[in-house]
């Protein structure tokens, strides 16, 4: 079964950056969309970007103009480059499929921002 660890999280001031990594333990060359999720402290699971096999990204609103996400398909990773980050962006960030779950939800990591 294919894991996903996701790390590149921590403490940020406003304004800052970070840039977040997921592993797969196995292949996501098959996967036509991957995604980041995040969920805040009492909140759902959301997802804030998406990138297809192609190449082709999405965004949602509140994180668009500021995050980018890029798969290697040929390492198995998805990243997240996340600048002038806000406090509301403070959450648990996961990356799986989209729509649906292909592996099991990875442990996440923190990003905080905060000054």
């Amino acid at each position: 079964q294919v894991q996903l660890v996701e790390s590149g999280g921590g403490l940020v001031q406003p304004g800052g950056s970070l840039r977040l990594s997921c592993a797969a333990s196995g292949s996501i060359r098959s996967i036509e969309t991957m995604g980041w999720y995040r969920q805040a402290p009492g909140k759902q699971r959301v997802l804030v970007a998406r990138i297809t096999r192609g190449g082709s990204t999405g965004y949602a609103d509140s994180v668009k103009d500021r995050f980018t996400i890029a798969r290697d398909n040929a390492k198995n990773t998805v990243l997240l480059q996340m600048n002038s980050l806000k406090p509301e962006d403070t959450a648990v960030y996961y990356c799986n499929a989209v729509p649906l779950p292909f592996a099991p939800w990875g442990q996440g990591t923190q990003v905080t921002v905060s000054s």
